[in-house]
């Protein structure tokens, strides 16, 4: 974290000083407003998490309960959205608070009593190192808190706007304020009463019933649900040996149980098949009652015995799962007409089972998605286009998320008697490991992702997929530190240089680059505005094959170096050397002639280049950069 280079901070230096539209931000809910985003669920929040970053844009979030969540219904968080919250500066707070998945285990019949249950596999939760960060158990309700404060601690001092239902929208492309939004207060002195807000943007995140959804023409589409679970989260005692470790049971009468400890020590939170709903059921297995569930848990979990003291939250819900055909109000006959204006996110647009520990974190993935694009358009970084990539990406995202979820919920309903190998739930849990991690995703190429012509040169960072970290030496104060850590979600575009063998300062690659990056007119870093910081749109960095000690700071060029802040002072923490325990070079496949690393402000690797390929690095950026456009 880099902080004084304002001035002296003597306070929290997660709370940054006031700017823009943050500077006496009105507290009711103005008339006009840049983006409205419908709903405080993860997708939403981060949405607007991520533009509270941006000081000249009007953000608001509205949400029809009239306060905070208490309880959420989600509550797996996967390493992807740790490596998210990092970014958002609260990833170690929220580790130490939650459960940590290090192991799972799997109980099925056994052979020689099988009216008994039995241990028979454990599975490591990441065997493979796919990421730095753990899996986590945490209430989803603080996972919102969390982003609450990085909004209230942002520029735009953003805080959600309670008691306000959606109720509808009109788009008028032409006005200046395209998007006018019905409202209707749900608490408060005008409980009962409507109003009107006019926006440039919407983003509906108000789930599975969205009626942004609805405003926009989509429907979800879809498998019908056949299978019911009881959820619920209890306080009990048990001598079932298991029940702090994240556990997929079944047994010899059909029934399985999907275990999930939870934050506290205490809590834990059991899926208990209801079994298969028939056709003429009309929504009666939703009235199945707690001691129902309680009394099916005890049947599956035989021999052992579970005493409910408590129940902290219950639910009976049937797997479904269903797809938008799009993400936003674009029609398909209007493709390449017109850009959007709505958008929705989340359970607004795919829905599925909550066993794969999915829908919070492939929400927050949309919302992230969104929200830097969002940010770039209106703050005149990137043109009105940028936006139409956002259905796009993340609707096949979706797309594999339903595929892999009814693959996984099909084998969570069978029978053991069912499975060719007795061992086919727990080899399907370790083999799809890197999915349900969320680190499949993959973009293909657009404006955003380029084609993979020089992917040979960083292996370890496919084009397209999230940028994985590594460790390296941080040279000004020799610290070994995550490269990827340094990244902050603060909208910008990093640019990662890893150099050649040459010493740093001696004529090489890098330093050829360097003066091109720093000086030349299709620099893409020519493109911000005058009187902004040398690193306001782009962080550039810049990584050494030498160890930290090797290499003489004051010989690297000034554009690892930016001025900063209003005394413009020397920013060191950009220059890196290898860490002597790990050789980022050999770890990620980077080739010893160097590359360059384009990555998206939402972490994932959108190019990769040889370092004297300036009139490509040029050439990507040229669509995303109106300013630069509108000064050549």
């Amino acid at each position: 974290m880099q902080f004084h280079h304002h001035g002296y901070v003597s306070g929290d230096p997660r709370i940054q000083p006031a700017a823009g539209t943050g500077v006496d931000r009105p507290a009711a809910l103005p008339e006009e407003v840049d983006v409205l985003i419908v709903g405080t669920g993860p997708a939403g929040m981060l949405t607007a998490a991520q533009l509270s970053q941006f000081p000249n844009i009007t953000t608001r979030i509205v949400e029809r309960r009239d306060s905070r969540l208490a309880i959420g219904q989600a509550d797996g968080i996967q390493a992807r959205s740790v490596e998210t919250f990092q970014a958002f500066g609260f990833a170690e707070e929220i580790t130490a608070e939650a459960y940590r998945i290090s192991e799972m285990c799997f109980w099925r019949p056994d052979p020689e009593h099988p009216e008994n249950i039995v241990r028979s596999g454990r599975a490591l939760d990441d065997p493979h190192g796919i990421s730095e960060f753990p899996h986590l158990i945490v209430n989803q309700a603080r996972v919102l808190d969390y982003f609450a404060r990085v909004m209230a601690n942002a520029p735009t001092r953003m805080v959600p706007d309670y008691g306000f239902e959606f109720r509808g929208l009109e788009v008028d492309d032409d006005a200046e304020y395209p998007v006018t939004v019905t409202l209707l207060h749900t608490a408060g002195p005008k409980e009962g009463t409507e109003r009107t807000v006019k926006a440039k943007y919407v983003v509906g995140a108000d789930g599975a019933r969205s009626q942004v959804r609805q405003s926009i023409g989509c429907t979800l589409e879809g498998d019908k649900a056949n299978h019911a679970w009881g959820v619920m989260d209890i306080l009990a005692n048990t001598d079932f040996p298991d029940i702090r470790t994240k556990c997929a049971i079944q047994s010899s009468n059909g029934g399985s149980i999907l275990l999930i400890p939870r934050e506290g020590g205490h809590l834990f939170r059991m899926y208990v098949d209801l079994g298969v709903v028939p056709e003429d059921d009309n929504g009666a297995v939703r009235k199945t009652t707690i001691d129902q569930i309680i009394a099916t848990a005890n049947s599956i979990l035989a021999p052992y015995t579970l005493d409910v003291r408590n129940v902290a939250w219950h639910s009976v819900y049937e797997v479904g799962h269903r797809l938008t055909d799009r993400f936003d109000d674009v029609l398909p006959e209007d493709l390449g007409t017109r850009t959007p204006r709505v958008f929705i996110t989340g359970d607004a647009c795919h829905t599925h089972s909550a066993k794969a520990g999915q829908g919070m974190n492939v929400s927050m993935q949309d919302g992230f998605n969104i929200g830097w694009k969002l940010g770039h358009v209106l703050d005149g970084r990137s043109p009105e286009a940028l936006l139409s990539t956002y259905s796009a990406e993340r609707q096949v995202v979706a797309k594999n998320l339903i595929d892999f979820d009814k693959e996984w919920s099909t084998l969570m309903a069978k029978k053991p008697e069912e499975f060719e190998n007795p061992s086919d739930l727990e080899d399907f849990y370790v083999r799809t490991a890197e999915f349900p991690a969320g680190f499949m995703t993959q973009y293909t190429p657009s404006m955003l992702i380029a084609e993979p012509a020089h992917q040979d040169l960083a292996s370890g960072f496919p084009i397209g997929k999230r940028f994985k970290s590594a460790m390296v030496q941080r040279v000004c104060d020799t610290n070994p530190v995550h490269l990827g850590h340094q990244a902050t979600a603060d909208g910008r575009w990093r640019i990662y240089v890893f150099a050649d063998a040459a010493a740093a300062g001696a004529p090489s690659a890098v330093t050829e680059l360097a003066e091109w990056l720093d000086t030349a007119p299709d620099s893409p870093l020519a493109a911000m505005p005058a009187g902004s910081d040398r690193d306001a749109w782009f962080d550039v960095k810049v990584i050494y094959q030498q160890e930290h000690a090797a290499i003489d700071i004051n010989k690297v060029p000034a554009v690892f170096k930016p001025q900063v802040g209003p005394f413009q002072l020397t920013d060191l923490s950009k220059v890196y050397g290898l860490n002597p325990a790990s050789d980022i070079f050999t770890e990620r496949g980077i080739s010893r002639d160097g590359a360059v690393v384009v990555v998206r402000p939402d972490q994932y690797v959108a190019n990769v280049l040889p370092l004297g390929a300036t009139a490509e690095l040029a050439d990507f950026f040229a669509p995303l950069l109106p300013a630069r456009q509108a000064q050549h």
